[in-house]
């Protein structure tokens, strides 16, 4: 198993194998909670990259993103990208492709 250096005051977690064919490089998972809003740590090694999905819902929904650490990118389909920064937030609609 590939060893991660600790990268924030947040786990890292175990590899993320359940969701792996949905990446393209490796990442690994930690729950942080499961209460009112279930939040994950989800740390990704360069140059790892999620493939275009969507998060369903009829109401509420979406996905919020909070960069801890370093910086990546995201992209709403139809938009430009965006670079994400450490200390940066940045919200996802439902239904939205990205």
């Amino acid at each position: 198993m590939k060893e991660v250096p600790k990268l924030s005051d947040f786990p890292v977690g175990k590899p993320n194998d359940a969701y792996a064919k949905y990446f393209i490089g490796q990442s690994w998972l930690a729950p942080l909670t499961t209460k009112q809003v279930p939040t994950h740590n989800v740390t990704f090694e360069p140059r790892c990259r999620n493939n275009w999905h969507i998060h369903h819902a009829e109401k509420g929904g979406g996905q919020m993103l909070i960069c801890v650490y370093g910086r990546g990118w995201v992209q709403l389909e139809g938009e430009p990208a965006h670079e994400l920064k450490a200390g940066e937030v940045f919200n996802i609609p439902p239904n939205v492709k990205h």
